[in-house]
């Protein structure tokens, strides 16, 4: 069984490397003089890339779960860095590492709270977890107006640097209704099963050091008024 997962794993690291979503349409009226930044033969810029891990351990029983697996910083792994299971579904981020390990924050962590996107409406809300049930995620901030059925997908949104966007993370199970406010509570089953995870994969941005230092860089000129004096 061990085996056959490895296998899974490894086709799907494959297909997951090649999605439309990893790359940028390169433009070709400029020429580039330096690019550290492969491109594909379609003249795809590549924007994030997978790495495969091994779950070293795993709990789903606290109000505050992790995951520890075996790469690190050795492996170019850092803090931030989203972590989803084999078949693509969210599981968590990168919060700690080491030459050889990492820690990840699990969804299944009352802390963890992720801006995701309700596909067939591209409305946004925060997810969240109650402590009660590894199964499933709470969604809040989706208004009533949103028109949202039994089993439509959760996916992630264009919210995070680290994260790429499009993918699973859950599907609507339960629609909790509450008379009291104009938005829904939703309650989501995550796509990946954390009671089983064996293996997962890392996902860093390529882009991710040029894309912090302009946010950086723009919030100091616009919000230190010093630097905008002259």
């Amino acid at each position: 069984m061990r085996e056959e997962n490895r296998r899974v794993h490894k086709m799907n690291d494959s297909l997951l490397n090649r999605m439309p979503t990893n790359f940028v349409i390169a433009d070709t009226s400029v020429r580039l003089v330096t690019d550290s930044i492969p491109n594909d033969t379609l003249g795809r810029v590549r924007h994030f890339i997978w790495r495969d891990a091994q779950v070293m351990y795993n709990t789903v029983n606290s109000e505050k779960n992790y995951l520890q697996i075996n790469k690190g910083s050795s492996n170019g792994v850092r803090d931030e860095m989203g972590v989803f299971s084999s078949d693509g579904s969210l599981v968590g981020k990168v919060i700690n590492v080491s030459p050889n390990f990492s820690q990840v924050m699990s969804l299944l962590h009352v802390q963890n709270k992720a801006s995701v996107l309700v596909k067939k409406t591209g409305h946004a809300g925060i997810i969240s977890w109650d402590a009660k049930d590894p199964r499933f995620l709470l969604l809040n901030n989706i208004p009533k107006s949103d028109s949202i059925a039994m089993g439509d997908t959760i996916i992630t949104g264009n919210y995070s640097i680290s994260i790429p966007p499009g993918m699973m993370v859950g599907r609507v199970a339960e629609i909790i209704q509450d008379n009291t406010t104009n938005f829904y509570v939703l309650k989501i089953r995550t796509g990946a099963n954390f009671q089983s995870l064996q293996q997962v994969f890392v996902v860093e941005n390529l882009q991710y050091d040029e894309q912090t230092k302009l946010l950086e860089e723009t919030r100091k000129k616009v919000d230190d008024p010093k630097r905008n004096t002259r």
